[in-house]
């Protein structure tokens, strides 16, 4: 029976038997023999303590796991016997570092030493192998041809990937084996390179500095500098929380309300249908927000939470490269989606109905609009789309996208055009989506009725249905609009301007225009449509009498 030693070593507990334990501790003073005359003895010792505690910690199967001697002696294979190590040996140095079988796999870090800002840039850089300016470069191209997604992914690499903080990380975000050697070599020329900094300071400058009480004013300002950023950092932490769970918490509602027509009759299903152009579920929508805009306010949280407690502890990188894979499937099927959506409404088809109305020179054309009371119970009822049911219980798209629009014609009577238009994805599919336009008119002798609304089938969906009617009259007619034209006039003001005031007035066509013959003087800029009209102070008074004669009076 073996005894157990509880251990501190890197910062992390273990259980170890005492064979082990004794063959780590000699293990340890070698390397302390070893590395007694190098510089940044203690810094290295230390790294290779966490490096060791970093293997050992690999190997445990479960809290109470105890550390053997197998697992001794598999660590020491990897970080390498102390004897074998020669400080002064440059070349055994160099081979260590060239040969390619003991060459770990890199991990990315962000190098935040050579870095500009968080180093992430130089981090990927030393993970694909490759100059930190490309990447850069990559990054601001997304900045400005992305519509920002470069901030975006900086700020995103810059939650999910940790720094590399101690000599073993700096390993092994180069690729390098974490061996003593190279934990040596690498300690070695930090603080060479500290030392040269030391070195080439100007003393005489900084000894005046110094006695001149400068250096102080300025160690003061950096902290004062140092405490308002700290406060910032805690206040920003706090935004992003509350923002971030914000935009999640609606997030999630809104996934829920997408899932829950599939599942339950709500009224907003039809609507999301008739909007839906592709041949994906509307849940999937939902998800696919969720990803593309969650994962990122997620690790806004994070962020927040880290500002408010820098010690908190990460999620791990398996969830953070996990959730960031998500989140590229999540943009890039959006894409793909919006091209599709964009593609369905492409193109614009239109089938054209004429019809010639019978009048008399004589005769005065009547022309309204009406409405179906059984889906509205008022002319004055404007619907982009609504879904009915007709008396058959069928379900149908109503809109009242209706526009009529008077032209000036030469032929000798007057003829109406009604064109059907509708939106697809081919001129094909469009215009058989046009065809299936329900829209009537009705001729009854010099009266025009036109519908003030379209119908369709659910199945065709809304494609920007839309239905255009152009009444073309010749010079010379006389009409007399009602008030339901209001609405759905969109003639040229220069040709027919449609006076509203009241229902009596009566238009005549002429070749440049369409004049009132009985408008008020301040509401009719063309009132000289009569030459007997002798004096301004008289009025001319315009009626139709039952056979549609015209009768003026002074």
């Amino acid at each position: 029976m073996n005894k157990t030693v509880n251990i501190n070593l890197g910062g992390m507990f273990f259980h170890i038997d005492e064979d082990a334990y004794q063959k780590l501790t000699r293990y340890f003073d070698a390397i302390k023999r070893s590395l007694s005359n190098s510089s940044g003895h203690d810094e290295i010792i230390k790294d290779i303590e966490m490096r060791v505690s970093e293997l050992l910690n690999e190997k445990q199967k479960s809290d109470k796991h105890v550390v053997g001697l197998k697992d001794v002696d598999e660590v020491i294979a990897v970080m390498g016997q102390p004897e074998d190590y020669i400080i002064e040996d440059e070349l055994k140095v160099s081979n260590s570092y060239s040969d390619n079988t003991n060459r770990r796999s890199k991990k990315l870090y962000r190098d935040k030493e050579k870095g500009m800002i968080g180093g992430v840039a130089t981090g990927l850089g030393h993970y694909f192998g490759i100059d930190a300016v490309w990447i850069r470069i990559a990054l601001l191209l997304l900045v400005f041809g992305g519509f920002g997604t470069g901030i975006l992914a900086y700020i995103i690499l810059w939650v999910v990937t940790p720094e590399a903080i101690t000599t073993s990380e700096k390993l092994e975000m180069t690729g390098e084996p974490v061996n003593i050697s190279n934990i040596e070599k690498k300690v070695r020329e930090e603080f060479e390179s500290v030392s040269g900094k030391i070195k080439n300071v100007d003393y005489d400058k900084y000894g005046n500095q110094i006695k001149t009480g400068a250096s102080r004013l300025g160690n003061s300002f950096g902290d004062f500098i140092m405490t308002v950023f700290k406060v910032f950092a805690k206040f920003l932490g706090v935004i992003l929380i509350i923002t971030g769970i914000a935009t999640l918490v609606c997030l999630l509602i809104a996934v829920f309300t997408l899932g829950s027509s599939n599942f339950i009759d709500v009224p907003w299903q039809s609507f999301i249908e008739a909007g839906n152009f592709t041949d994906y579920p509307i849940w999937s929508f939902g998800l696919l927000m969720f990803f593309a805009v969650g994962i990122p306010f997620f690790f806004l949280t994070l962020l927040g939470f880290k500002l408010l407690s820098p010690n908190m502890k990460s999620i791990g990188n398996i969830a953070k490269y996990t959730l960031l894979a998500l989140w590229i499937i999540a943009i890039a099927i959006l894409i793909s989606i919006g091209i599709k959506q964009a593609s369905e409404v492409a193109y614009e088809g239109k089938t054209v109905q004429k019809e010639t109305i019978n009048l008399l020179p004589t005769d005065t054309l009547y022309v309204k609009f009406r409405y179906n009371d059984y889906y509205t119970k008022s002319i004055n009822d404007r619907e982009n789309f609504k879904f009915v049911q007709d008396s058959a219980n069928t379900e149908l798209i109503y809109s009242n996208n209706v526009r009529l629009q008077i032209l000036h014609t030469d032929e000798k009577l007057p003829f109406i055009q009604i064109e059907k238009m509708a939106r697809g994805k081919s001129f094909q599919d469009a215009k058989k989506r046009a065809e299936k336009i329900k829209y009537s008119i009705k001729i009854e002798g010099n009266n025009l009725i036109l519908d003030n609304y379209l119908l369709t089938e659910v199945t065709n969906k809304f494609r920007d249905q839309e239905v255009a009617i152009f009444l073309y009259l010749p010079e010379g007619t006389l009409f007399k609009p009602d008030s339901s034209l209001q609405d759905y006039d969109r003639s040229d003001d220069s040709f027919f301007n449609l006076h509203y005031s009241s229902d009596n007035y009566i238009y005549k066509v002429e070749n440049s225009q369409i004049k009132c013959l009985n408008c008020p003087t301040d509401e009719n800029e063309y009132n000289d449509v009569e030459n007997d009209m002798d004096d301004d102070s008289s009025q001319t008074s315009v009626t139709i009498n039952k056979n549609d004669t015209i009768i003026k009076t002074k």
